[in-house]
């Protein structure tokens, strides 16, 4: 547990929920995805602004979101 402990002290803080969903928007109206195909080119957009702060899976679940809307 100490190490764990440690080791968090380390790592970049989560991304909220909302933060992250605006990030998602802005990659989506960038690269002008329009369809749930065009997900990668989310993805490849968004990733690198994330930096870490959000699991990948997440962001996927996201990305998912907004372009099945």
């Amino acid at each position: 547990e100490a190490e764990a402990e440690l080791i968090s002290g380390y790592l970049p803080a989560e991304m909220g929920d909302d933060e992250l969903a605006a990030l998602v928007q802005d990659a989506v109206r960038a690269s002008g995805a329009s369809s749930p195909q065009d997900m990668g080119k989310v993805m490849k957009a968004v990733m690198p602004a994330i930096g870490g702060r959000a699991d990948g899976r997440r962001v996927s679940e996201k990305v998912k979101e907004a372009l099945s809307a």
